[in-house]
Order: C-alpha cells, then structure tokens, then sequence
C-alpha cells in the first residue's frame, strides 16, 4: 500500500512476509528514485536479518537470569509463525526491508533505520506495565504456544492481513488486553518513527517502508506536521527501577513467614509445633509440586524436575534467586544445548521443533518452574492462612 503524504515523503505499509509487498517496494523505489530509503529497523533488528549467525554467539547463561526467557520466547514464537506464513507465500520474513535496502544500494541512495532500538521498546514496556498485565501477558502467550495450531496459521488470508481495518482491530483488541504495552510498541513508535522519517526529508525525497499496522498512524503524525513537542531522547528513555508491588511482595514473603512462626512460639508455646509442622509441610509440598509441574510440562530431565521440585519451597523465601533459574541451570548442565540447537532457533517452524529443541527447551524450563513456583506461594499462602487462622 502506497501513501503519498507530501512531495518529500512516500509510505510503502508492508506484510513482512509478503511477495506483493517485496515487488511493491522494488516498484516504488524504482520510480521515485528517492534521495533516502527508511526502513522500519533499528540496529539490532538490521543485525538479527542481515546476520544469521547472532543466536550461536549468545552465552547459555543469558538464558537464565531476568525475565529473559520469557523475552526470548516471545521472540522466537512469534518469529516462528511469521517463517511458518511466510514459506506458505514462499518469501522469507523482512524479505521487503532487504529488498528495500538492495533497492537503495542499486541505485546509490542512502538507506535510514528510522525505528526505536528493539530492547528500549520492550524494556520500556515491561517497566510500564503492572503486575496483572505482565501476568495475563504471560499466560496468553504461554497458552498459544502450548497450543499452537499451524492448521490455523494455513487458514489465514495474507490479503486480509494487509487490510488495514484488520490490523487496526488487531491492535485495538492488543490494547485492550494490555494499554500500556499497546502504547509503547505502537503509539510512542508511531511518533518515533514519523519524526525520524520527518528530519530525513528535511535532507531530501524519503520511500519509507513501514509494517501497514503503523501505516495510517504514521500518516497522522506527518500530516499533521506538529513535532515540536516530540523529543526523541525521552522516547529512548528507559525508566529507572522503582519500587514494584511484585517485588516488595518477595521480599515481604520471608519477612511474614518468620513472622508468623515467632508469633505462633510466642502465642501457643509449644503446642504451636503441630502448627509449625503443618505450615512447612503444606508450604515444601505445594511449592515444590506445582514447580515440579512446570519443569514437567517443560519436558525437563527428571533431575531437573527433582531440582525445581526441591528448589522451590526455598527460592521462594530468597527474592534474589528463582526456582526457574536453579532448574535452568540443572537442565543446561544435563543437556547443554548445541551450536546446532542455537542455529536451528532460525528455523523453528511447528510445535514439534519447538519441543524437541535444546533451547527452548531450556528457555520453557526456567519460565515454567518459575511460574509454577509463584503460583505455588499463593496457594501455600493461602493454605496456611486457614491452618492458623481457620
């Protein structure tokens, strides 16, 4: 789709797996011969498609600690379906932003990543968001990956998915589910990206080529032409740490658990001891099982079960360490993914490769036993309440 927004500026909105949109690039820039060509990438979006090889050079240790598996695992998922639609059209995704950048090559032009760096988007985004939204994030997109269905995947429409109503209903649904993610990833994008297109073409003529999602939102900003206010620095800005509810929780756990008991000595004396008892037992079972689920369902080495299992009940009284990230560490020593298996994380197409991979598997282990253990402390929570106080 092809938006003229001034003499200086065309917008081409792409599918990223679309040979329509690849010639449709091709076909713009070969008859406007613009001065600049702007793509909708930043460095390391430039770097993941122009080199392949980035996943081989990550350390196995970066897979552990953070929220970094679910990050990855986001990633990798959804790059997944996108190589899985894109080899049913037979174009390979970012087939149109290569084009774009060959195009501009060809014919000597000077091509402009104009998007925000992919990790102050996502951390901005994590940081912005609450604790229920990261939950419920975290359990849809676990939900569709456990139960991704290529039948559906064949089943979509690529002329429907660039139909811009569509992708703006998409959006809108996505905003819905989690407005501060929505506002970072689209909205702050869609000004960030219009003001580097906008200081572009005080240089010359500009082809940007931009996803359709962001096309009209984009055209907004151009036409409306009001970028005083807009200030690049403060979008790149990644929010300080703070004092979160999720953390002062973890560490108000421990606190209120040797509370409890010291208040139970001090009350009952010892009779209290058939209490105390109970609590332990209730607390190393729920944790440890439901931890144990999780590193289960990940398809983690019996050991690694065992660990998350047993590791659970006690990194939930340390907030500096997580069950996920001691099972993690069991499962990377006990199958220490590959080069192959980080190669291979470029071609992950059906359910079956996810599974059967070292890394995700390893990747689903740490986030799996993680999540089962902070379920686990709220049930057992909860349990202990009614032992001592039903």
């Amino acid at each position: 789709m092809q938006i003229k927004v001034n003499d200086n500026i065309i917008l081409v909105g792409t599918a990223h797996i679309s040979e329509d949109s690849v010639k449709e690039v091709r076909r713009v820039i070969e008859e406007c011969r613009p001065d600049i060509v702007a793509v909708e990438l930043c460095q390391r979006r430039y770097d993941a498609i122009t080199k392949k090889d980035s996943w081989e050079n990550k350390p196995v240790t970066t897979l552990l600690k953070g929220n970094n598996a679910y990050f990855m695992l986001a990633q990798t998922f959804l790059s997944s379906i996108q190589r899985k639609l894109g080899r049913e059209h037979g174009v390979e995704p970012g087939s149109e932003m290569i084009a774009a950048m060959q195009e501009a090559k060809k014919h000597n032009v000077e091509v402009a990543l104009v998007d925000r760096d992919i990790s102050v988007t996502l951390k901005r985004a994590w940081k912005k968001m609450g604790f229920r939204e990261k939950t419920r994030l975290t359990w849809e997109f676990l939900k569709a990956m456990i139960g991704f269905d290529e039948e559906e995947l064949e089943e979509l429409d690529l002329e429907e998915l660039m139909d811009q109503d569509v992708i703006s209903q998409l959006m809108e649904e996505f905003g819905q589910m989690a407005p501060s993610v929505a506002t970072v990833l689209i909205h702050e994008r869609d000004v960030y990206i219009a003001k580097k297109i906008f200081d572009e073409s005080k240089k010359g003529k500009v082809v940007a080529v931009v996803g359709a999602g962001h096309l009209q939102g984009i055209k907004k900003h151009l036409e409306s032409n009001d970028f005083e206010n807009v200030d690049l620095k403060e979008l790149e800005y990644v929010p300080k740490k703070r004092i979160k509810v999720g953390k002062t929780v973890a560490y108000a756990i421990p606190v209120l658990f040797v509370t409890l008991i010291a208040w139970l000595l001090f009350t009952r004396g010892t009779a209290a001891w058939i209490d105390i008892k109970d609590i332990f037992l209730w607390w190393f079972l729920i944790n440890g099982v439901l931890s144990a689920i999780g590193a289960a369902i990940a398809r983690g080495h019996p050991l690694t079960i065992l660990t998350a299992f047993v590791a659970a009940p006690l990194t939930s009284l340390n907030p500096a360490v997580a069950a996920g990230w001691v099972a993690g560490y069991v499962e990377a020593k006990l199958r220490t993914p590959k080069m192959k298996d980080f190669q291979d994380m470029s071609k992950l197409e059906s359910l079956k490769d996810f599974w059967n991979n070292k890394v995700i598997r390893l990747l689903m282990v740490v986030a799996l036993a993680n999540m089962g253990s902070m379920i686990g402390t709220f049930v057992a929570g909860t349990k202990i309440f009614h032992i001592v106080f039903g």
